[in-house]
């Protein structure tokens, strides 16, 4: 491939004015959730304003390779009810992008056997819109944090713990906040002993009734989640969330309105966005995958709540983001019971982030446009260090 066209470092100039900081926006990855990451992206790089920032658009194969892409977000869009891949978009098949790994020096470099390695520039704050294990879940945050280079959203500790449902709800539990009931199964207790793993479950089901919700404890997206009505349907639900992930969670039903609420980091803190209600789809049993991306569920927004409802669960919102030690954005996901009581269910570090997702729609109906939206995450990651803080 040639590198003619490829970005070049603006550093090389003495006559230049100052440049404009430079955004790489990281994107695929290894996880299930590649694909939407993509879409992420393609909204991400429509979006940024071009007049303030320099844009570097990295892509990461379902394999792990780092790849230069195409700055094309209209080729990162669903559709015919699929989802792009970035192995679609990459302008090189055996090219790859590397991070600078000394503090010192956020030079990006590309390289592509058979050629000399290209400098791409300085890389001034990674967005990295990478949704599910190997780049939400502290994996990517670390080797930005060992780089020194800084990047939208949560930190280590916070996207590790936004990732594990299981540390999650024992976080948040601590906090005070109130949890649905739930039981976790670890690789080795269904690689060694299925019958007791299998035994612990119904023992569950026993104290809370069915249906049941098996999920991966580590993925997103709705991604590998079965509602499971009894017995026989659970194992084959359990194969299916452990395709995701060895570890598996097992949650109650719990019957009442789902309500969503964004929290964004402004200068004197994080605030949270008017609430959201997801109404059930009527064509799907529960808000899935397919309901939230494929055919693209409405949610309600603002939400139906009361004024006191409202600032309940903005409170609690908030609450979240500081509890699990949160940086840049979070959405946190709750159910409202019949007694009125919120139960958090989730929150999601790097939330989806297309134009039509409840993150962006929550933060539109308060007042912040989407391209203010992403401007407001490189600021805030401009404006932190790496390291403790």
């Amino acid at each position: 491939m040639s590198t003619e066209n490829l970005p070049q470092s603006p550093e090389t100039s003495p006559q230049r004015p100052p440049r404009k900081p430079r955004v790489a926006v990281v994107f695929g990855g290894r996880s299930s959730e590649h694909g939407i990451s993509v879409v992420t992206a393609g909204a991400v790089l429509a979006a940024i304003d071009r007049t303030r920032y320099d844009v570097l658009p990295i892509g990461i194969t379902r394999d792990g390779r780092w790849a230069l892409t195409a700055d094309e977000p209209e080729r990162m869009a669903i559709t015919e009810r699929r989802t792009p891949d970035v192995e679609e978009l990459a302008e090189s098949t055996e090219g790859g992008v590397l991070l600078p790994v000394d503090p010192a020096n956020r030079e990006v470099v590309y390289s592509e056997p058979g050629s000399v390695p290209k400098a791409l520039g300085e890389v001034d704050v990674v967005f990295p819109v990478l949704h599910g294990p190997y780049g939400e879940d502290g994996t990517l945050q670390g080797l930005l944090e060992l780089s020194g280079v800084p990047y939208v959203g949560a930190g280590v500790l916070a996207s590790a713990v936004g990732q594990d449902k299981e540390y999650m709800k024992a976080v948040f539990a601590s906090y005070e906040l109130k949890v649905g009931p739930y039981v976790v199964v670890r690789p080795r207790e269904w690689e060694q002993d299925r019958s007791g793993a299998r035994r612990k479950i119904v023992d569950f089901a026993g104290e809370h009734g069915w249906p049941l919700f098996v999920k991966p404890a580590r993925a997103g997206s709705s991604i590998g989640i079965t509602k499971v009505d009894d017995l026989s349907g659970l194992d084959e639900a359990i194969e299916e969330a452990r395709r995701h992930d060895p570890k598996i969670l097992v949650e109650a039903a719990l019957r009442g309105r789902e309500i969503e609420c964004g929290v964004l980091e402004f200068e004197d803190g994080p605030r949270a966005s008017v609430p959201a209600e997801i109404p059930p789809p009527s064509e799907h049993a529960y808000y899935d995958f397919e309901a939230k991306y494929i055919d693209s569920t409405p949610g309600i927004v603002p939400a139906p709540l009361d004024a006191e409802e409202t600032a309940e669960v903005q409170r609690l919102a908030v609450a979240a983001f500081d509890a699990a030690s949160c940086e840049g954005l979070v959405r946190a996901d709750f159910f409202l019971t019949e007694d009125g009581e919120f139960v958090i269910n989730e929150i999601n570090t790097m939330p989806g982030f297309t134009p039509i997702s409840m993150y962006p729609q929550m933060w539109q109906a308060s007042g912040v446009s989407y391209p203010e939206l992403v401007d407001r995450l490189v600021q805030a990651a401009l404006r932190r260090s790496t390291g403790l803080r």
